[in-house]
């Protein structure tokens, strides 16, 4: 039980933009990413994708926070989880954005309602590193296992090793870097693209972590831990399937992910997952135009609530 109240957040917060847009700030080091096409119509479809994604959400029992943006300036604002993370001790992380457009996505508002509703005992806050171009972009670039207090960091420009030295130290993680090459030969820009950790799963791109030590390090730690790993394909990867989040439920856990994802995985992988825990699959092709997926829309809450 002590792993399902740790890993799995029990509620999300998301944030509905009014003008997305796949941003050219980001496309560089995205290999994920592609043209947004018409501009109106994109974000149309982006808004309609959130608004299902939230009604799907909640319909299947899960907590979702949602906070509107109706900004032009924020194209990327749809994935939360860059920007700040929560933790089961109490503490709320701002994190040190790469993309300076994605800077302002940080919201008092947010916070504010965090400690309002739920019990915060203080606010890290790294964003400053962006003057010394330093950046660690949240739990996209680090997955954390919260159980055995482990995170895993594919190394990258938005993922700098001393600020995950300094991240892990301040949280007492044990750090767990590592290099990935993705489609484009380059780093793979997140590390949640190509690895989840849940309660008893793990879904990872083995084959993307450069240095068969490494690998072998890393799926020696993930089996060690007591979970089923999943090995994910490169081509599953580019179909976002490491880029899932268990959640929990009153009914119990849940892994969202979405249905370019579901659909890449193979009968023998769902059986595996579905032995522990129901799919859900949204639908955000729109979404993904940006090189994000689910888990990136999904702001995990490890923080206790008020009363």
């Amino acid at each position: 039980m002590k792993q399902t109240s740790r890993q799995a957040p029990h509620a999300v917060v998301m944030v509905q933009p009014h003008h997305f847009y796949p941003n050219e700030e980001t496309a560089a080091d995205n290999a994920f990413q592609e043209e947004g096409g018409n501009r109106e119509r994109t974000e149309k479809r982006a808004f309609d994708e959130v608004q299902a994604a939230v009604e799907a959400l909640r319909g299947a029992g899960v907590t979702v926070h949602l906070f509107e943006d109706e900004g032009t300036e924020t194209p990327d604002s749809v994935f939360p989880n860059n920007w700040f993370s929560t933790h089961p001790d109490g503490r709320v992380v701002l994190y040190p954005m790469y993309a300076p457009s994605r800077r302002a996505e940080r919201r008092d508002d947010i916070i504010d309602f965090l400690r309002e509703t739920y019990d915060v005992s203080g606010v890290i806050d790294y964003s400053s590193f962006e003057y010394a171009e330093k950046y660690l972009e949240g739990t996209g670039a680090m997955v954390l296992d919260h159980a055995n207090m482990t995170a895993y960091v594919s190394l990258s420009h938005r993922a700098d090793e001393t600020l995950v030295t300094r991240f892990c130290g301040d949280f007492g993680y044990d750090p767990v870097m590592f290099e990935t090459r993705g489609p484009d030969g380059n780093a793979i820009y997140h590390t949640n693209v190509m690895m989840n950790v849940g309660t008893r799963l793990a879904l990872v791109g083995l084959s993307t972590i450069v240095g068969a030590d490494k690998r072998q390090e890393i799926e020696d730690r993930l089996k060690a831990s007591g979970r089923t790993l999943i090995d994910l394909s490169a081509d599953q990867i580019a179909q976002f399937a490491g880029n899932a989040l268990e959640v929990r439920t009153d009914k119990g856990l849940l892994l969202v992910l979405s249905d370019t994802a579901h659909a890449s995985l193979t009968a023998e992988q769902i059986a595996l997952i579905e032995a522990e825990m129901p799919l859900l699959p949204l639908h955000v092709p729109t979404i993904e135009k940006a090189g994000g997926s689910a888990r990136c829309m999904l702001a995990g809450i490890h923080l206790k609530p008020k009363g």
